[in-house]
């Protein structure tokens, strides 16, 4: 079985609070990698309560985002209609609820990959590959660059760097 992991592709994060003109490019390639993808689609979402600036993130990020039940804590509207289970709520940046699944399902079976695509590649893309590289540290994780974009260019290219060296694949460059 191969998996999919959609991050975060929330409105926030593409023309939101902290949308970016490379989050918003890489939408349709994200939608085009969801339809094609022969396997298991499972979302993320970054998600926060009305305290976000009291908390640890908040204090170093103070920008509101991604507020549980908001239009910009919903995902895009065009990956929303591809995804059909609910996705997993993340209060943090690596979600260990998403491999503990991952882990049960290859114990289950066979997880043959993992490919992550979507925001932040600096932030939640590197930080749940590494937890999955951790949690499944034989089943190959994927990166596909072309569908992620992070908070900045140069962020997105260090972020994939120290992906490669923590040998998990990148493609799509």
């Amino acid at each position: 079985m191969h998996v999919l992991v959609v991050v975060d592709m929330q409105k926030d994060f593409i023309d939101g609070a902290l949308g970016t003109k490379e989050a918003q490019a890489i939408v349709p390639r994200v939608v085009e990698k969801i339809e094609n993808f022969d396997g298991r689609v499972i979302a993320t979402r970054d998600t926060h309560g009305e305290n976000y600036l009291q908390t640890a993130e908040g204090k170093k990020l103070p920008v509101v985002h991604c507020i549980q039940g908001t239009d910009g804590w919903q995902l895009h509207p065009d990956v929303a209609a591809l995804i059909s289970r609910r996705p997993i709520d993340k209060p943090t940046f690596g979600s260990t609820e998403l491999a503990k699944l991952l882990a049960k399902c290859h114990s289950d079976h066979t997880v043959d990959s993992i490919t992550l695509v979507g925001l932040c590649t600096d932030i939640c893309v590197i930080s749940n590959a590494l937890l999955l590289k951790a949690f499944l540290p034989e089943v190959p994780i994927i990166v596909d660059a072309s569908c992620c974009a992070g908070v900045t260019p140069e962020s997105h290219e260090n972020a994939l760097r120290a992906m490669e060296m923590c040998q998990i694949a990148v493609v799509g460059r």
